[in-house]
């Protein structure tokens, strides 16, 4: 399974977006995403590409939600382990392109 995670955009140059992931940036490429974002956005991030702004009603949510995720005790959830590699992942490439 492949979840797409949310960040709040840092920083915007050329294409690529400084993403703050729970304390962990990532550059994430905005190719893809489907409106413009701004430093202060929060975009939804699936193998480094930002794949949709979050709009600003569904902020609150979206992070409660995957907060919920995060926090879930037992290995064997599937969906808590997959948002915990993604974060993982970005740690591991953290300050460089992906």
């Amino acid at each position: 399974m492949c979840l797409g995670v949310p960040g709040r955009v840092v920083r915007v140059e050329d294409g690529v977006a400084v993403v703050d992931f729970w304390g962990v940036q990532r550059e994430v490429r905005l190719d893809v995403v489907d409106e413009p974002v701004a430093p202060g956005d929060y975009i939804l991030n699936h193998v480094g590409f930002a794949i949709r702004r979050i709009p600003a009603a569904e902020i609150g949510e979206t992070l409660s939600l995957y907060e919920t995720l995060l926090a879930a005790a037992a290995q064997e959830d599937l969906m808590a382990a997959d948002v915990r590699s993604e974060i993982e992942a970005a740690g591991k490439t953290q300050g460089g392109r992906s």
